[in-house]
C-alpha cells in the first residue's frame, strides 16, 4: 500500500470473498464480506505535526550555530539528530493519519479512526442506510490541494468527514458502488425522523 497515496482503488469483484482467499483487510471483516474501495483523509492533517517537526533539524543546529567554532562535525551531527528528533515529533500525527481509514465492502461503510498510539475507535453503518452523498470544497486551500468535506445523510443520522483527498472521486465511486449493489433508499417501519450529526 503506497502511503503517498490518500486513496485506494480496489476493483469490485465480489467472488474474492475473505472466505474464498483467506485473506481479511481489517480485522472485524466478516467471513463473506468483501472490501470494495478505502479511502483516507488528505495528508493536509499532518500539518501540525509537520510544522512541530520542521523544529528539530533547527533545534540540532542550533549549538553550531551559536557557536561555530564547534566546527561542521557538530553541524552536521546535530542536523542528523534534529531530523531523527523531528521524525520522532511527526509519528503520531503519521500514524492517526494512516491508520485512519474508511472502508466501503459490499455490506457497510466502515471508519476506523486511529488517534495517537493508543486510540482507535471503529463504527459501521448498512450501505442500505445511505439515503445520500455529497461533498464541498470552500476556499482557496481546499480548492488547490484537492480537499473538503463529504456528507453523508443517512436514516440514523448525518456525518460529516472533514478533510477528504479528492472528495468529488470518492463521492461517485461510493455511489456507483451502491447502484452496482442495486441499493436504494428504503424507508423503514417506525423509523424515527429526528436525526443527529456527526464530524469526524
Amino acid at each position: 500500500m503506497n502511503s503517498n497515496n490518500a486513496t485506494i482503488n480496489f476493483k469490485m469483484d465480489l467472488s474474492k470473498t475473505p472466505e474464498k482467499t483467506g485473506y481479511r483487510y481489517f480485522q472485524d471483516q466478516f467471513d463473506d464480506e468483501a472490501v470494495l474501495y478505502v479511502f483516507r483523509k488528505h495528508p493536509v492533517v499532518m500539518r501540525k505535526g509537520l510544522v512541530f517537526g520542521l523544529l528539530g533539524p533547527v533545534v540540532g543546529v542550533l549549538p553550531a550555530a551559536v557557536k561555530p567554532e564547534l566546527g561542521f562535525g557538530y553541524f552536521f551531527g546535530g542536523l542528523i539528530a534534529g531530523f531523527i528528533l523531528g521524525m520522532i515529533i511527526m509519528l503520531p500525527s503519521w500514524i492517526s493519519w494512516y491508520f485512519s481509514v474508511f472502508i466501503v465492502t459490499n455490506q457497510r461503510f466502515i471508519q476506523i479512526i486511529q488517534k495517537g498510539f493508543f486510540h482507535r475507535s471503529v463504527a459501521d453503518i448498512k450501505l442500505q442506510q445511505i439515503q445520500s452523498i455529497s461533498y464541498e470544497l470552500s476556499g482557496l486551500q481546499q480548492t488547490l490541494l484537492g480537499y473538503g468535506p463529504i456528507k453523508f445523510q443517512t436514516y440514523i443520522g448525518d456525518f460529516i468527514i472533514h478533510d477528504v483527498h479528492h472528495p468529488g472521486k470518492i463521492q461517485k465511486k461510493i455511489q456507483t458502488i451502491l447502484r452496482q449493489l442495486n441499493i436504494t433508499s428504503i424507508n423503514y417501519a417506525g423509523e424515527s425522523n429526528e436525526k443527529e450529526q456527526f464530524d469526524i
